[in-house]
């Protein structure tokens, strides 16, 4: 098959990325296929995005960077994720690939009312779940790992959300037969989840947030783990099947 992009826009710190890999590993972990069927491409430092047709499928990463500074490398790769839902790519955004598809297809991101979401949060599905490709599996509550500052504040037109915690009404988001996202980081571990707090430990203090008690809140998320794998099997393998097209 066609090689799945992982479309970098950042990296992991380095005091992370030197005990826990990077973000390609998580997310090659996470869907479960071989070095072989991916393809990195880190537009972040420049590297030119395929034409969508060279691809089975693509995932957008998390990034430090915000969306609403709209740099170069960032608003070209909002440009790439209008063509490729032209080409009816599957797509699947995570964190800064949430954000940047909804701001390519017309929604608005900002910061978040309230100050940055992070640890292991509490997720419920909306009732539109039920009948969605791949968030039909979800129970009506399940738990995620989340570090987020910024947020999809208003969705895309024609744009359906699946899910929302507390804080962000917009945690899941269907933008068509094979397009979603995810603020969530479904391919976090627990241990990355704790190295992301405790690297925040002062700015979380700072904000008024408990680190300890976020450190002591993070639990293993195998539901939103899954949607990853759920992804490929419903969204890559399927769209290359006759009757998907």
């Amino acid at each position: 098959m066609k090689p799945v992009l992982i479309v970098r826009t950042g990296r992991a710190p380095d005091v992370i990325a030197g005990r826990h890999g990077d973000f390609p590993r998580w997310f090659r972990l996470g869907l479960r296929l071989k070095d072989m069927h991916l393809r990195i491409v880190d537009v972040q430092q420049g590297d030119p995005l395929p034409d969508p047709d060279e691809c089975a499928g693509a995932v957008i990463t998390g990034s430090a960077s915000m969306v609403t500074e709209k740099l170069g490398w960032s608003e070209r790769t909002a440009g790439w994720i209008r063509h490729a839902m032209d080409s009816e790519l599957p797509l699947f955004g995570v964190c800064y690939g949430h954000q940047l598809m909804s701001h390519a297809l017309g929604g608005r991101v900002d910061y978040l009312p309230g100050g940055r979401e992070m640890g292991t949060v509490r997720l419920r599905t909306h009732a539109q779940a039920a009948s969605d490709t791949l968030a039909a599996a979800l129970p009506a509550e399940f738990h995620a790992h989340a570090t987020h500052e910024q947020s999809v504040l208003e969705l895309p037109a024609q744009a359906t959300t699946l899910a929302s915690s507390d804080r962000d009404p917009h945690h899941l988001v269907r933008y068509g037969t094979h397009a979603i996202s995810t603020q969530f980081h479904p391919e976090f571990s627990a241990e990355v989840m704790r190295a992301y707090i405790r690297r925040k430990h002062d700015a979380l203090r700072d904000e008024g947030q408990c680190p300890d008690a976020l450190l002591a809140g993070v639990a293993p998320t195998p539901v939103a783990t899954r949607l990853l794998r759920g992804f490929l099997n419903e969204h890559v393998l399927a769209a290359r099947e006759p009757s998907a097209a």
